[in-house]
């Protein structure tokens, strides 16, 4: 189960940062895509860990700042490695 504190400080990291919207160039990076090019690649083959949506008159694709904090809680929370953290 993901930690609400955790969840809570990954946002609030990321929305100081970008706002409540990531767009492809920063959202690749928080998902952890080596380049952009990977990152339109997986947008293509829709296999995206978190929704994308286009808004009308905007262009790329965007995800909310919470979708996304949640999905990188949840990885570290599903780790098959169990050490402590420093």
């Amino acid at each position: 189960m993901v930690e609400d504190d955790l969840v809570e400080r990954i946002e609030s990291s990321l929305m100081q940062e970008y706002g409540p919207l990531l767009t492809n160039e920063i959202l690749a990076k928080c998902l952890g895509y080596p380049s952009l090019n990977a990152f339109r690649k997986a947008l293509s083959r829709n296999i995206l860990p978190v929704k994308v949506f286009a808004i009308p008159n905007r262009s790329g694709k965007f995800a909310l700042t919470r979708e996304v904090a949640i999905w990188l809680a949840s990885q570290r929370d599903n780790s098959p490695y169990k050490e402590k953290s420093l």
